[in-house]
């Protein structure tokens, strides 16, 4: 269990994956936990209560399939907000990512340099109050 290998000094931090809040609960009873990584994107916020579980217990959120990219190119709402930064609808939805919660670590994948680049950039995008409102709602 890695409870145990916590408490040996063999692992230093234990993190979770595809959890529930309820599972979340039964860990934390047994260890401190540092992280949760669920599936979490602006199309599928399936984990939106663990999100705000997260943020409440200081517990880093890392959504998995955060871009959901094929799914992000016909929004109508990310293409108005790229375009209004001139940047691309992946930068945008990294960005919202980022605005939502201080806890929130996207994980990004990549297949070449140009478009880890891209990634980055979402990183300097500072999406308004209202844009992140508008992105929220959509």
């Amino acid at each position: 269990m890695l409870a145990e290998l916590k408490n040996e000094g063999k692992i230093r931090h234990v993190g979770l994956s595809n959890v529930t809040e309820r599972q979340l609960d039964t860990a934390m009873r047994m260890t401190p936990i540092v992280s949760v990584q669920n599936r979490y994107s602006r199309v599928d916020r399936s984990s939106e209560a663990m999100l705000d579980r997260c943020e409440s217990e200081a517990i880093a959120f890392l959504p998995w399939a955060p871009i959901e990219a094929g799914r992000i190119g016909d929004d109508s709402s990310i293409a108005r907000v790229a375009a209004t930064h001139e940047v691309t609808p992946h930068q945008v939805a990294l960005a919202w990512l980022l605005a939502r919660s201080p806890v929130l670590l996207p994980i990004p994948g990549t297949g070449s340099v140009a478009h880890l680049e891209e990634n980055q950039g979402a990183a300097s995008l500072r999406l308004s109050p209202g844009e992140v409102t508008q992105l929220s709602r959509a």
